[in-house]
């Protein structure tokens, strides 16, 4: 498959998929499903940083699974209310923002109990959302990089108490 995108040097890619009929599949088909894969790398990203769960805070192995359950149920629901919000306005649901989704979520939460009226909740719900779009940025380059450097502390590598000043 070659990749001509207009400003980019041309590339030939070779993909391997168990789509078999090539009627069914064509080879622009496939380098759009390609390309798509983007978009499973910015949903984990939002499922990590975005929903703080790039460190988990339990220990135990059961809590560990409870916790990553939260977050997947939490990430399930706010991915539902952005499909919503966006079919309801006539968008694609990857053009909705997760992090302004979220902080919408969160700002409404408190007038959950003064408004009754379900529809005109829901209404006001997905506007705010709709309102906070993601551009389209098919072939934006990403360097994985950390964009801000970590504190300047050493790492705790004796107990607590050799820390203390004057006794060790």
């Amino acid at each position: 498959m070659r990749a001509d995108n207009q400003g980019f040097r041309t590339r030939e890619i070779i993909v391997h998929t168990s789509l078999l009929d090539d009627r069914d599949y064509s080879k622009d088909d496939i380098w759009v499903l390609f390309r798509r894969r983007w978009q499973a790398e910015l949903h984990l990203r939002s499922l990590k940083t975005i929903m703080q769960m790039d460190h988990l805070r339990c220990k135990r192995p059961h809590r560990v699974r409870n916790e990553l359950r939260a977050h997947m149920l939490a990430y399930n629901l706010i991915r539902q209310v952005m499909c919503d919000a966006a079919m309801s306005g006539k968008l694609q649901p990857w053009q909705v923002s997760f992090k302004g989704t979220m902080s919408t979520l969160v700002e409404l939460l408190p007038t959950l109990n003064v408004i009754s009226n379900v529809d005109e909740l829901c209404e006001v719900l997905f506007q705010s959302c709709r309102r906070q779009v993601v551009g389209n940025r098919p072939d934006r380059y990403e360097p994985r990089v950390l964009k801000r450097r970590a504190k300047g502390y050493k790492l705790m590598q004796k107990p607590r108490r050799d820390y203390k000043p004057g006794e060790a």
